[in-house]
């Protein structure tokens, strides 16, 4: 431990549950709309069309779902004393990790008659991509000090995010009604928050 390290105040809900509440909606109405994509995909006639509907769950589901709630819950977020900034590149380079861990997950699970394999692979790939997006988003921020973290909760975020992603992907390859749907998104927003 460096001896000249300060611990700096902060807080996680400055103001109040606004953004955590803003974070979920978001969540819920991101993996809604990626399920519904997924469906959409499940159906496509030509390959041409099933990529442009997983290109559409994985915007959804990774650019609104999981980014956007984090970046909500990111602005949330203020130290005492300290400024916040967000460096643009990397915020954006968070968001196109968020969409392309999606998007292979999605390609590489294969929808509805794709075993165990491809989809657990398929978690693997899309939970390290979202591991990924989380700590990119968080060396975007900028706050005069320097951020560290305990390995074992990195560890423990990490296989989170695979099971997480694991459960998603196996949702979107056989979600079908509405009502299913709206339970899995649910489902799917806790998971992300």
């Amino acid at each position: 431990m460096d001896p000249l390290a300060v611990t700096l105040e902060h807080h996680h809900f400055t103001y109040g549950w606004l953004n955590p509440a803003m974070g979920l909606a978001f969540a819920a109405a991101g993996s809604f709309l990626g399920l519904t994509a997924s469906r959409y995909a499940r159906a496509a006639a030509t390959r041409g069309s099933r990529l442009r509907w997983i290109l559409m769950a994985s915007l959804a589901i990774g650019g609104i779902g999981i980014w956007m709630m984090h970046f909500i819950a990111m602005i949330g977020f203020t130290v005492t004393g300290a400024d916040i900034a967000y460096d643009p590149a990397l915020t954006a380079l968070s968001f196109g990790l968020a969409v392309l861990a999606v998007g292979t997950g999605l390609s590489v699970s294969g929808g509805r008659r794709a075993g165990w394999p491809r989809l657990l692979l398929g978690g693997l790939l899309c939970g390290a991509g979202v591991v990924g997006m989380h700590y990119t988003g968080m060396a975007a921020v900028a706050t005069g000090g320097r951020v560290v973290y305990d390995p074992v909760l990195v560890a423990a975020s990490a296989a989170v995010a695979v099971v997480a992603s694991t459960v998603a992907l196996r949702f979107t390859a056989v979600v079908d009604r509405r009502g299913s749907m709206a339970l899995a998104a649910a489902v799917m927003s806790v998971a992300v928050v």
